[in-house]
């Protein structure tokens, strides 16, 4: 029996549920098939999604296709539409061992072609935690799933449904196993990472598993936070940036724009002044600190003043790594009713947007040539500082160790060690 093949599309959560339904396959006996978890982010995600699907047929003629993943769960009609496609299956329905276990084999038998219930009926995290997830480096924790809010441009929570946590003292023992591995990195990870807790008994806050974690895994070297919505951050959390030195001075934000009036058309929760605010008082905990963003060039009746506002965000909240976007319409969002900007305005808006990342990300290097950082090894020859920028070496290191070195200099894109 062939094993199946797995392809990711999207974010880090669908990696690491591709490890988990890797598990799952193999455990029910699944073989001959191909797997692809697909991303709903963009429209432009969904257009990779399908020109994957055709090259993966291509490619493995005899196979039964599967396509599972946010996608896959925002439109199961357009993928079930494919010729090339054999089974649709939902984000929960991906997490269930019965899935799997119907399709075994060499699929001899038939199964329904869509297998996609009701996302928001959904009110626990399925019980998949992969131990070990990520590179030698560094591992990767699930602690949330979903999301509350209705941001007007978003499609994920109707791929990914309502939040829902993983109770602390579960992420407490997964990352106590992964200290006894080895691992001297864990990352937590989530759709909305903030918003953890909430649905939990007393509704703890992520700043408070933070600390529970730091409290309860001395051994645990760094402790890295994901994507986080800054407006929520609790005070546990600000304690935890001033007072752990274990928790990474790295954190990506979710901004999204630097204009009030299109902020409140995004129907996102804090103000331009907000996150220069919690970018200042971060850095004034934690000077140290670097951030990165997400921010949405060419947004529904953003204008040149507009877009300005968001261009200047760059360096008023002195913002390292970005991670541009531009606009596309998801259908059956709000913002894609509203009056869509020229593509080739946000194309170029994009294009400036991305300028201004990569000269802050030159600016950093800049001023790292000459310190000294304790640094992770990823590979033989690459690692990273505790802010995630990325460092190379000469002379090859063990995947995993941690070691310190000072920076010699760097080539626009990496620091290189002395």
């Amino acid at each position: 029996m062939t094993a199946p093949k797995f392809t990711t599309l999207g974010c880090r959560l669908n990696a690491y549920e591709t490890e988990a339904m890797k598990a799952l396959a193999e455990e029910a006996g699944v073989g001959n098939a191909v797997v692809v978890n697909t991303c709903a982010v963009t429209s432009e995600a969904v257009r990779k999604a399908r020109q994957e699907i055709r090259r993966l047929r291509r490619e493995n003629p005899d196979a039964r296709l599967i396509v599972t993943g946010c996608a896959a769960q925002t439109e199961p009609e357009t993928f079930a539409a494919m010729a090339e496609v054999d089974s649709v299956i939902g984000n929960t329905e991906k997490m269930a061992p019965e899935t799997w276990k119907g399709m075994a084999g060499d699929f001899i038998g038939e199964t329904e072609k869509i297998q996609v219930d009701d996302i928001m009926s959904v009110t626990e995290t399925a019980g998949h935690l992969i131990d070990g997830f990520g590179t030698r480096a560094r591992a990767y924790v699930q602690v949330q799933n979903g999301c509350d809010h209705r941001c007007t441009f978003c499609i994920i929570p109707y791929g990914r449904g309502n939040s829902r946590s993983v109770p602390a003292g579960v992420v407490v023992d997964q990352i106590k196993r992964l200290v006894q591995k080895g691992y001297n990195e864990v990352v937590l990870t989530g759709v909305d990472l903030t918003s953890w807790g909430a649905d939990l008994p007393g509704a703890p806050r992520l700043g408070d598993l933070v600390m529970r974690i730091l409290r309860l895994v001395p051994d645990l070297s760094r402790l890295r936070i994901s994507s986080i919505d800054s407006i929520e951050a609790d005070d546990n959390l600000m304690l935890a940036i001033a007072s752990e030195p274990r928790l990474m001075p790295h954190l990506h934000l979710s901004l999204q724009h630097g204009d009030d009036l299109i902020l409140k058309r995004m129907k996102r929760r804090h103000l331009r002044d907000d996150a220069i605010a919690f970018c200042q008082e971060a850095r004034r905990l934690r000077p140290d600190m670097t951030f990165g963003a997400d921010i949405i060039a060419g947004f529904p009746t953003e204008t040149e003043a507009q877009f300005e506002n968001s261009l200047r965000l760059v360096t008023d909240c002195d913002l390292t790594w970005l991670h541009v976007f531009p606009y596309s319409p998801r259908p059956g969002t709000p913002a894609a009713r509203m009056p869509q900007v020229n593509g080739r305005a946000i194309k170029d808006r994009a294009a400036r947007l991305r300028a201004a990342g990569a000269a802050q990300v030159d600016r950093h290097l800049a001023a790292q040539v000459g310190q000294t950082h304790d640094i992770l090894m990823e590979g033989p020859t690459l690692g990273r500082t505790r802010q995630f920028a990325e460092v190379t070496f000469d002379a090859p290191h063990a995947a995993g160790q941690m070691l310190t070195a000072r920076i010699a200099g760097h080539d626009g894109g990496r620091l290189i060690a002395a």
